[in-house]
């Protein structure tokens, strides 16, 4: 266990806010610590593991923001400085377990073995994301702040009664937010639905102390995870750059909700290394010393330190990890560049299940209105 820092450096405007000590397994430094209700009993191969896995999803995720820089993307959310939370907490869910992401969730995504140029498709404008949620167990990319944890909160509340829960085997659910969303109805709403109805549901909280431009002091007065004792279930911090603690506390609040214990609340005190999107400009609102703070507790350098410090990989596994994770990014780099612009008439194609006039009489004169233009120089 370890002493978290206060939420804005020196020379920030307003308060700071002392942090109580969160759950670590490892520190900065790469050395594994005890923690007396969590802990993970790993091999060495899946300590491996996990650290490719957060470098493929880092470099994924900066060929993203390069592709939208180079205008072949809208707009992109990077999970950059989020990776040991989101890569941690998705691997802690087993396989019957459902997930309601934001639009950052890129590493559970990637966990959770869907193809990483879904998302892509979507910030594109080609698609709306176009994986399956029931065959992956990972619902679509909620752009709405906060929707998707009412979503879950059904779901869960669903297959519990269904009867999918009470037993090791049970189903439970997951839903991912950031600090700012928690200030929204839906979130709160959420709260007190999963408390009243004993939902099977992880409320998974990635404060990465900014809500766009909106420092964290501006969204709540005590730690964001004090506020599920207000609804009625447990919450507790976790070092949201330790990809082992994330683990270790996911996996025990999912098995606690499988189980038919109710939800739990989870903030994974982490930081946004990079933009909010690729919209926004960080520099106007926070300071070079703090982003540097937070780079020394990068959660992507500690787990290579752990191997180094432990014998556990040399230098040819962590240039093979470079070599694998580049190749991925210029595959996603190919594909992207490759998808096809969709027919402007597919704009109707999926609106409702079983069709609807309304929907085809707009379809018709979109096409008539397209027609006007054939033969002349403007498309």
């Amino acid at each position: 266990m370890s002493k978290g820092d206060v939420a804005r450096a020196p020379g920030q405007r307003g308060p700071t806010l002392a942090e109580p000590e969160y759950v670590q397994l490892l520190t900065p430094e790469g050395e594994r610590v005890d923690h007396p209700e969590y802990t993970v009993d790993f091999t060495d191969d899946e300590y491996r593991g996990l650290y490719r896995d957060l470098v493929i999803v880092r470099r994924l995720d900066a060929e993203a923001t390069a592709l939208q820089r180079q205008g072949e993307l809208g707009i992109w959310a990077s999970l950059l400085g989020q990776e040991a939370a989101q890569v941690g907490s998705g691997h802690a869910l087993r396989p019957q377990d459902m997930a309601f992401p934001t639009y950052r969730e890129h590493g559970v995504l990637y966990c959770r073995g869907i193809d990483p140029i879904m998302p892509l498709g979507l910030f594109r404008g080609v698609d709306q994301g176009g994986w399956d949620p029931n065959e992956f167990k990972f619902n679509m990319y909620t752009i709405v702040i906060g929707a998707q944890t009412l979503h879950a909160t059904g779901y869960a509340w669903g297959i519990a009664k269904d009867g999918k829960v009470g037993s090791p085997d049970g189903e439970a659910v997951i839903a991912y937010f950031g600090d700012g969303a928690s200030s929204q109805g839906d979130v709160n709403e959420a709260f007190v639905w999963a408390s009243v109805f004993n939902a099977p549901v992880v409320f998974f909280c990635q404060n990465n102390q900014y809500a766009i431009s909106e420092p964290l002091e501006r969204q709540t007065r005590v730690p964001l995870y004090q506020r599920a004792a207000g609804f009625g279930f447990p919450g507790l911090r976790v070092d949201g750059n330790d990809v082992l603690a994330c683990y270790a506390v996911t996996r025990a609040a999912i098995d606690h909700a499988r189980q038919g214990q109710g939800p739990t609340l989870i903030e994974a005190y982490t930081y946004r290394m990079g933009a909010h999107t690729t919209s926004d400009d960080p520099t106007r609102y926070r300071i070079a010393s703090e982003v540097e703070a937070w780079q020394a507790k990068d959660p992507v350098t500690r787990v290579r330190a752990f191997l180094d410090r432990n014998g556990l990989a040399d230098a040819d596994f962590f240039a093979d990890v470079e070599a694998d994770a580049t190749k991925q990014a210029v595959h996603l780099r190919e594909r992207v560049l490759a998808m096809p612009d969709p027919e402007p008439l597919t704009l109707f194609d999926h609106a409702y299940a079983e069709g609807s006039p309304e929907v085809d009489e707009e379809r018709e004169r979109f096409a008539a209105y397209l027609a006007s233009f054939e033969g002349s120089d403007h498309r």
